[in-house]
């Protein structure tokens, strides 16, 4: 028997505004995602790309179609248990790193275990270990000021995957940084998802940061436009 996909979309259309200024973000899309993958999707603005970001996230709904996550149908689902199941199992990387400015590092990472309720000793704990995982043991004090922007966005990274989700969603997450900068923030997600079997789903416009994901999706006009696997060396 076949495991669930992780993601699936079925027909799923995104359609904002009415009338004669309505805009078809997504125009019936088929889209399956198993657990492991390192997905990277590509396409130029307006192509639907961050509507279908989005949607996988629970940040927005299909106008139509089927959204299952982990065989759940997240249509069916009400606006808490869709903030929970986000909150639960999908972890966020952003191009502009999103840290509180005068909050160290590790309260930084500690914020979503917060939002859990999980005890103060406990959530330090993890927290520490997230940051030792990204490479910042010993910076667990500095401010984000402190840090170079490499540095962030390690930080965003453990914050990220602080609560062990099944699913990290990265929006452009190397759009800040240098070429050596992003290499390493490409090969940190890329470790990740190999030794701790974290799915990633990443936006980039960067055909050499999306050669770092196991599958290239690019979108064009609302639709998926062509879905390729890296073929193994």
């Amino acid at each position: 028997m076949s495991e669930v996909p992780l993601v699936s979309f079925l027909g799923v259309t995104r359609v904002y505004g009415e009338g004669g200024g309505q805009v078809r973000a997504l125009a019936g899309v088929d889209l399956s995602i198993n657990k492991g993958e390192f997905i990277a999707i590509m396409g130029p603005s307006g192509s639907g790309k961050s509507t279908a970001m989005n949607i996988i996230g629970c940040l927005d709904r299909p106008s139509s179609g089927i959204f299952r996550f982990a065989g759940v149908e997240v249509n069916s689902l009400t606006r808490d248990q869709r903030a929970l199941l986000r909150r639960n199992f999908i972890g966020f990387v952003f191009q502009g790193f999103n840290l509180l400015n005068r909050t160290t590092a590790i309260e930084n990472v500690e914020l979503p275990l917060i939002y859990r309720g999980m005890p103060r000793g406990e959530r330090r704990e993890k927290a520490a270990r997230a940051l030792h995982l990204v490479g910042l043991a010993g910076r667990e004090n500095h401010t984000p000021g402190e840090l170079s922007g490499g540095q962030q966005q390690r930080v965003a990274i453990a914050r990220a995957i602080v609560t062990d989700p099944l699913l990290l969603l990265a929006d452009e997450p190397t759009g800040n940084l240098d070429t050596a900068r992003s290499r390493e923030i490409m090969e940190l997600i890329a470790r990740l998802n190999t030794e701790r079997g974290i799915t990633v789903v990443m936006v980039t416009h960067e055909a050499d940061m999306a050669a770092y994901a196991h599958r290239v999706i690019r979108f064009t006009d609302g639709l998926i436009a062509s879905d390729e696997a890296k073929v193994a060396a």
